[in-house]
């Protein structure tokens, strides 16, 4: 981490932070390195095991150097001390669940996830001969409950895709570390602008960067970030072994996405709190699920954990099904995508 950034305020850091001019052409931007593979001045061994972050570049599968500024970047903006990026935030979240558990370790989970999580836990875990629990984890006494003697994992996802529940994080990191296992946030409806899990007491934090981060809708990438012994072992196990690692062109896309990460989530907060406060006062409108809305069941813990309420909005409606049909077909600025 680069700790002259690291003093910085947050817009500073999501410009600079990771990068630096080149040495050689002196160009202040990024540089895109394709290379796959790099030549060396000694003789090194062809196994990734004595990687570090001081190993020269060897082969693009062990690391980029377009890719390393990405990871430098985003751990200055999670406050965490190691970044690893994959190929997707699929890749990030196979990397922690598969590299960090074995047959017969128990993962509590929420029942509430982004679909691809939520399928990876309750079909393709328990394949493998990891227990799973889940459990609403907006309780503490549930998480407390659902405990082990063999829970290795706790994991979260806040606020969780697609009703916008929220977890205590603080609350836990205490519930897992008293029983010996890790905490683990994905953070991608938050972003860094919005909630440092990190500080609050979580091990491991997950991004999706296609979303927020990337903030184009180009580019596919995902992230883990955390203690460097964490993610020293999860680089060779999940980089280096499983192969999912991000293209470094898609880390220089993400990258200038992320420049613009501050001043974009605050005017995605406007805008939500704008069209979540509009829908309240709908007569056709059910009710509003929106973090910055008093009326949300955890506003107050949305206060405390989180600096930004995000863009995400879910609301109900009668006759929601033929409604969400005709959204579909009939609107012309909001489209039918997988997108935030």
């Amino acid at each position: 981490m680069q700790r002259n950034t690291f003093d910085k305020g947050i817009a500073t850091q999501a410009i600079h932070a990771g990068e630096s001019p080149d040495p050689h052409t002196h160009a202040s931007a990024p540089n895109l390195v394709m290379s796959s593979t790099y030549v060396v001045d000694r003789p090194l061994s062809f196994s990734a095991q004595p990687i570090d972050e001081n190993s020269p570049f060897m082969y693009s599968r062990w690391s980029n150097p377009t890719c390393r500024q990405l990871e430098k970047k985003l751990a200055v903006l999670e406050r965490a001390e190691a970044c690893l990026t994959f190929a997707s935030g699929m890749a990030a979240t196979s990397a922690v669940l598969l590299g960090g558990m074995s047959p017969g370790d128990h993962l509590v989970a929420s029942d509430t996830n982004y679909a691809g999580t939520a399928e990876l836990v309750r079909h393709t875990l328990p394949r493998l001969g990891i227990n799973v629990s889940l459990v609403d984890s907006s309780s503490i006494v549930a998480v407390q409950q659902a405990m082990l003697p063999t829970t290795k994992m706790v994991w979260i996802e806040t606020p969780a895709n697609p009703i916008l529940r929220l977890s205590d994080i603080a609350a836990l990191s205490q519930v897992a570390h008293r029983h010996g296992a890790l905490l683990c946030v994905d953070s991608t409806f938050a972003t860094p602008i919005a909630c440092r899990p990190i500080e609050l007491g979580a091990d491991l934090v997950v991004h999706s960067l296609t979303k927020y981060i990337g903030g184009h809708g180009d580019a596919l990438g995902g992230a883990v970030l955390g203690r460097a012994d964490l993610l020293s072992r999860l680089h060779l196990e999940a980089s280096v072994h499983h192969g999912g690692v991000l293209s470094p062109f898609n880390a220089w896309l993400i990258l200038r996405g992320a420049a613009t990460l501050p001043m974009r989530m605050r005017v995605h907060q406007e805008n939500a709190l704008h069209v979540a406060q509009f829908l309240q006062t709908h007569p056709k409108v059910k009710k509003v699920i929106y973090p910055g809305l008093a009326s949300h069941p955890q506003h107050e813990l949305a206060v405390r954990q989180m600096k930004n309420f995000s863009g995400m909005i879910s609301f109900q409606i009668a006759s929601g099904a033929e409604v969400a049909r005709r959204m579909t077909h009939e609107l012309e600025v909001i489209h039918y995508a997988v997108s935030l």
